[in-house]
């Protein structure tokens, strides 16, 4: 690949775009918004000028619900050797550009699976994409040089690419993406009328459930009018169970013995349940989740400390397989929390008490 066109230069658009320019592609950049694309290009991203003759490969990274014209458009125009899209819904995008009549040999459907709390191209960056998957959605109708055009691209950006039916896509974005969106934006709800001492409380689990409800509204609304039927279906799967366990919670205010212990077992199912579910999920390079221990240390909120921490895990020759932080309210300081290999918890807890640190295990 020597060039391409970026149409879209927001969070997607502008971190593909840096990727592919920091590894030689000539890249020009496109945007509904001159400005936005000005900026993009500033960043280092390409050029804002249009390219003089077609590209190898034109990237449309637009709101869903405006992809299949922007791919039409590009396609009429001749812009490029190959056409694909990287917006989160699939299947939709594809009916639509049948619809239109265009000639779906040159196109592929992608869908990096990454992304910010933060939108616009000042939120962009070059190794946003590094090993995360980037779903690429094939037909037979797919002309092989657009494939690897896309399998290209992914490489440039150190993606992992995952193969997938476009539908099946739709429905398992659904359950791993836009569901959380909307289940962490209703308990996150909950707290803009909450009393001022309730919020004064919150901690590492409510900061973990609400973090992704600072996303954009506007986006998700694009996201989520182009894939309403399989998200749908997910959340009625999860109000079944919200209504199972609000009556499990109910039965346990009663004073019959026997409804108490009903709801016991209904709150356990669901927590196991939950349990069972959260071991599937991908832990350290896409391998089954590791079984880490965690030491806690308290850290002073002062420059140069969490590098002095990890510095002298380092000189303890223990690898940090993971971190947290939680901020201690209204004190300059916070608890870290070291995820390691079991084996390495005492000689870390050692060597950190040694060097001065507060370990709390």
């Amino acid at each position: 690949m020597r060039t391409a066109l970026v149409i879209g230069t927001g969070l997607i658009g502008t971190s593909a775009a840096l990727a592919l320019a920091s590894r030689g592609v000539q890249v020009h950049l496109t945007d509904h918004d001159p400005a936005q694309a000005r900026t993009a290009a500033a960043l280092g991203a390409g050029t804002d000028s249009l390219p003089e003759e077609p590209v190898d490969l034109a990237v449309v990274a637009v709101p869903p619900a405006h992809a299949a014209a922007s791919l039409a458009e590009a396609m009429r125009g001749g812009l490029a050797r190959g056409y694909l899209d990287v917006t989160s819904v699939k299947g939709g995008i594809r009916r639509e550009l049948e619809t239109l009549g265009c000639d779906l040999s040159g196109y592929l459907g992608t869908h990096p699976m990454a992304g910010r709390e933060r939108s616009g191209p000042l939120a962009a960056t070059a190794d946003l994409f590094e090993g995360r998957p980037w779903v690429l959605t094939p037909t037979h109708d797919t002309d092989t040089e657009v494939l690897n055009l896309a399998l290209e691209l992914v490489s440039l950006c150190r993606a992992v690419p995952v193969l997938m039916d476009a539908d099946a896509h739709d429905r398992a974005v659904a359950l791993v993406s836009h569901t959380p969106q909307l289940v962490s934006s209703m308990v996150a709800a909950r707290l803009r009328d909450a009393d001022e001492t309730a919020v004064r409380l919150c901690g590492q689990g409510i900061r973990d459930v609400t973090r992704i409800a600072a996303s954009d509204p506007r986006m998700w609304l694009d996201i989520l009018a182009a894939n309403p039927g399989p998200v749908a279906d997910v959340l009625a799967a999860v109000a079944t169970d919200l209504d199972a366990t609000v009556r499990a919670l109910r039965a346990l205010e009663s004073a019959d013995e026997d409804k108490r212990a009903d709801g016991t077992a209904g709150i356990d199912d669901v927590l196991r349940r939950g349990n069972a579910g959260r071991a599937r999920v991908p832990g350290k390079h896409g391998a089954a989740p590791a079984a880490y221990e965690t030491l806690t240390v308290l850290i002073g909120d002062q420059p140069g400390e969490l590098a002095r921490i990890f510095a002298d895990a380092g000189r303890a020759g223990v690898n940090i397989e993971d971190v947290r932080i939680e901020h201690a309210t209204g004190q300059q300081a916070g608890l870290i929390q070291l995820m390691v290999e079991p084996a390495a918890v005492a000689s870390l807890a050692a060597a950190l008490r040694d060097r001065g640190w507060a370990v709390r295990q």
